[in-house]
Formats: structure tokens, C-alpha cells, sequence
């Protein structure tokens, strides 16, 4: 008999958060998507990776668990990243817009389809809005229905590329309300799996990072 292991349909949430210097609010965030030290609430989560950068003082935690459950995950993780990260404190080059900045679902088993990374992106929303009445998204890919923009065009429309968060009086959120200064706003969606590269360039010339950029980015990124 085939082990039950195998038959998990799986799905990853690479979750970007506004912190990095504070090793102990990422430490946190993390046990949170996985479960508590007294083993309650499991998620049947794993955190694969963690990736900080305290320059960018921006961390990616890549949690991947069975599609059912995965949704549980991101809500533990991303309702302790809001109690701990305070937008109107944060510092850093990278350019971000949340306390918690990007939640993406990606499909990893051949049976999880896109369609259900986005119902767990709309039900992520509507329990993490319940959770903390504060914080707002925005949707992109499959969740942004029904003209499924990418990520990109979502990020151009909110601002999100001028770095900062002090001024998002004129956006609308997709979910939520005003957008607090505590909390920001924060991007959530689904997608084919991407892999996203950070290149540092030793000049001021624009053109050149335009240039890496092209070579690297795939269409509808």
C-alpha cells in the first residue's frame, strides 16, 4: 500500500514579511505557521526556508503544507506578523507597503490547481480581516477576479515601487477598508510557482538593472 505521504496535495506560500533585524520576531512568525511549542493548533505546515536581508530588512518564509490546511498556516503566521510588526517604525531600501507585504500561493502537486490557491487566498483575507479589523490586501493573480492581474501591474497601481508606505491615502483595497499606518497593506494572490531573484548592481545607471531585469522576468510576472 502506498504511504498516505504520498497522496498530500501540496501547495507553498513563499510569505514576505517587513522584518529582518528583529531575528526573534521572525523566529516567531514562523513558529506560528507551524504551530505553537505546545503543539497545538498543527497546521500540518512546514517552514522550508527563511531568507532575511537586513539591508531590504525584509524575510521570506516558505511554508508549504497540504492545500486543505495550508490556509491555517498563512492566518497563524500572518495574524503574529501584524501583532509584532509596526509599519510606522520600519526602515529599510527594499520597497514594501505591509507589515505583512506579499502573501502568494503557489501549487506545487500536479493536483492542486490555481483555482483552489485562490479560494485559500479569499478565505486567508476574509480570516485574517476578522483576525485584525485593521489590515487590507489587495488581490493579484488567480484571486483577482475576474481580470487576473499580475503582481506587477497590482504593485504599479498601489505605489508599492516608490519603497514606502507613508502615503496611500488615494488607494482603494480590495479587502478592508482604510489602510492603517500600523499594518499597510498587504498582497495576496496565486500563481504558477515563480522564483524571484534580487540582483545588486555596483553603478547608478537605470538602464542596466532594466536590462537584468528583462533577461530575468517571465511574461505576467
Amino acid at each position: 500500500m502506498a504511504s498516505s505521504r504520498l497522496a498530500l496535495r501540496l501547495a507553498a506560500c513563499l510569505l514576505n514579511i517587513s522584518e529582518a533585524r528583529n531575528q526573534c520576531i521572525v523566529e516567531k512568525v514562523a513558529q506560528a505557521a507551524v504551530g505553537n511549542k505546545q503543539g497545538q493548533m498543527e497546521t500540518q505546515a512546514t517552514v522550508l526556508n527563511i531568507f532575511s536581508d537586513y539591508d531590504y530588512n525584509r524575510s521570506v518564509l516558505t511554508i508549504v503544507a497540504p492545500i486543505e490546511t495550508l490556509g491555517c498556516a498563512i492566518v497563524a503566521a500572518c495574524t503574529e506578523a501584524y501583532k509584532l510588526i509596526d509599519m510606522e517604525k520600519h526602515s529599510g531600501i527594499h520597497p514594501c507597503l505591509g507589515a505583512v507585504d506579499l502573501v502568494p500561493i503557489y501549487p506545487l502537486s500536479e493536483s492542486v490547481g490555481l483555482g483552489e490557491c485562490a479560494k485559500v487566498a479569499h478565505g486567508v483575507a476574509e480570516r485574517l480581516t476578522h483576525a485584525v479589523p485593521e489590515c487590507s490586501m489587495f488581490y493579484f493573480g488567480y484571486a483577482d477576479q475576474p481580470l487576473k492581474r499580475s503582481l506587477v501591474q497590482r504593485r504599479k497601481e498601489s505605489g508599492w515601487f516608490r519603497k514606502s508606505s507613508s502615503n496611500m491615502d488615494g488607494i482603494k483595497p480590495d479587502v478592508g477598508t482604510v489602510i492603517s499606518p500600523r499594518y499597510g497593506l498587504t498582497g495576496i494572490g496565486a500563481s504558477a510557482y515563480v522564483m524571484n531573484c534580487n540582483v545588486t548592481i555596483n553603478t547608478q545607471d537605470l538602464a542596466i538593472g532594466q536590462r537584468i531585469a528583462g533577461a530575468i522576468r517571465g511574461a505576467s510576472v
